[in-house]
């Protein structure tokens, strides 16, 4: 590890090193290469010639440049870019040493965005595929959490205020079910990929189209057998000298929408430990605090809302440099693209690493989520021992008056005294009311007060999460490590 310049934490603390890899120079200029041979092949395909007429490329110099597609010499590149201040020209450079022969027809036609910009798409699209496996992964362990707890009534809260029972389970799909639909998102963003293909300097083609004397339909074939030799369907069918920048923003857009699924999971996992009814995994020698050597603090979804919040926030710079790019193309976006893009995908990496970690060890609490919805039930009772006094004969409206003057008096109990809830032993001990304590307490089974929680769960995993799963079979299993 260096310790004598910034390193970003995303690589030494956070994304994993399958995604680091995806944004590495390895991947990037190996794609370079790639990209460059698809090219020259596509260029030899279309009967490409020379000014006597013969083909301007030839076999053997195609397999020179396949020969080295992943040696890459960076010494040399870097030398040249330090003299001719151009990234790609010093990889021509670099890839033209290596290959003697093929030297001349390196790039043949191309500006920079032909390599720069199909390689961005084809990082992203790599990228997004990695972070779908993981969501996937995260959708199968949620939803085997809410299988095995679809039955155990806990008490719900609306304004965080305590509200009328759900299930352990049942909470657990409103998470899953939000992943689902990141998903569904991301499923139609990366059907939407394609290659920028090669467009020329300002997207009109017109280098290639002097290159093959005027024949549209040689040049309208290089972007679609260009596109397949790269692993894709179709090129964007027009552009400027670069891809539209609007689909950087409809990409790192998925991103913030799972980063806003994990976030939301967190604070409730947070608040659920903090009430003692749920928690995070927490190993053997873990400190949670430097001064308080008792506390168990959430600090993985802590993580998970802090690295949230920045995918967040990080998609604003795609809104703006989609904005500013003037006509044909301007170069204010590369400096951001290389840092807003690479980083949105590793803290995005990094969130699913946590949520897979944070899921496949949460520990609940059976007792204490009883003993907290027990102390809140009465309560919630109210309504169907009203309903059980009207059937014996009292009269609803004085009765609904009498139950909420002893909820009044019942709630002083709890909020001013520090009492239990005693509201049952007050209904019962009240003559309008013809029920003993020991029937009211009947009355009090969690399981009568839940709904269908437990059939909603069934339901959602059955028709919702199993197809995906069945689907998906090849890639489940995941697990992640969490470096600190």
């Amino acid at each position: 590890m260096s310790t004598d310049k910034y390193v970003s934490p995303l690589s030494e603390r956070y994304a994993s090193k399958e995604m680091q890899f995806i944004f590495s120079p390895d991947m990037k200029f190996r794609t370079w290469r790639r990209l460059w041979i698809a090219l020259a092949e596509t260029e030899k395909e279309l009967g490409l010639l020379n000014e006597s007429g013969e083909p301007a490329i030839t076999d053997e110099q195609i397999e020179e440049l396949k020969a080295h597609a992943e040696d890459i010499n960076y010494d040399v590149a870097k030398e040249r870019e330090a003299l001719v201040r151009h990234d790609v020209m010093s990889h021509v450079y670099a890839y033209g040493v290596q290959c003697p022969k093929a030297k001349g027809i390196i790039h043949l036609g191309a500006t920079s965005c032909y390599v720069g910009d199909n390689t961005d798409v084809i990082i992203m699209t790599e990228a997004l595929k990695l972070v779908r496996k993981k969501l996937i992964n995260v959708i199968n362990e949620l939803s085997a959490f809410a299988d095995k707890y679809k039955a155990m009534p806990t008490l719900a809260f609306t304004h965080f205020q305590p509200a009328q029972p759900t299930t352990v389970g049942k909470r657990a799909t409103l998470w899953c079910q939000e992943f689902v639909m990141d998903l569904e998102e991301l499923d139609f963003v990366l059907s939407t990929m394609k290659l920028l293909g090669s467009k020329g300097t300002t997207g009109t083609q017109a280098s290639f189209m002097e290159l093959f004397n005027g024949d549209e339909d040689k040049v309208r074939s290089l972007d679609k057998k260009i596109a397949e030799k790269m692993g894709f369907e179709n090129c964007f069918p027009v552009s400027g000298q670069t891809y539209s920048r609007k689909l950087d923003s409809r990409v790192l857009n998925v991103l913030a929408q799972i980063a806003s699924s994990a976030h939301k999971f967190s604070n409730d996992i947070r608040l659920l430990q903090h009430l003692k009814e749920v928690e995070e995994p927490f190993e053997k020698n873990q400190i949670g605090s430097s001064a308080m050597a008792y506390k168990r603090n959430p600090m993985r979804s802590e993580r998970i809302a802090s690295l949230s919040r920045y995918v967040m926030s990080d998609v604003t710079n795609t809104y703006f440099t989609a904005a500013c790019q003037w006509f044909e193309r301007t170069l204010d976006d590369s400096a951001n693209k290389r840092l807003s893009i690479p980083e949105g995908f590793l803290a995005t990496d990094g969130i699913l690493d946590l949520m897979l970690n944070v899921v496949d060890g949460l520990v609940v609490y059976d007792k204490v989520i009883t003993k907290r919805l027990m102390s809140e039930l009465p309560f919630m009772a109210t309504e169907n021992i009203m309903m059980d006094a009207v059937k014996a004969g009292g009269d609803r409206q004085e009765l609904h008056e009498k139950i909420r003057q002893l909820s009044m008096e019942a709630g002083k109990n709890v909020k001013q005294e520090g009492k239990d809830n005693n509201l049952l032993e007050l209904i019962a001990a009240d003559d309008e009311f013809p029920m003993s304590l020991e029937e009211l307490q009947n009355v009090m089974e969690p399981s009568r007060y839940v709904g269908r929680s437990a059939s909603q769960v069934t339901d959602f995993i059955n028709e919702v999460v199993k197809p995906i799963l069945d689907a998906n079979k090849d890639i489940l299993g995941v697990k992640a490590e969490i470096n600190c």
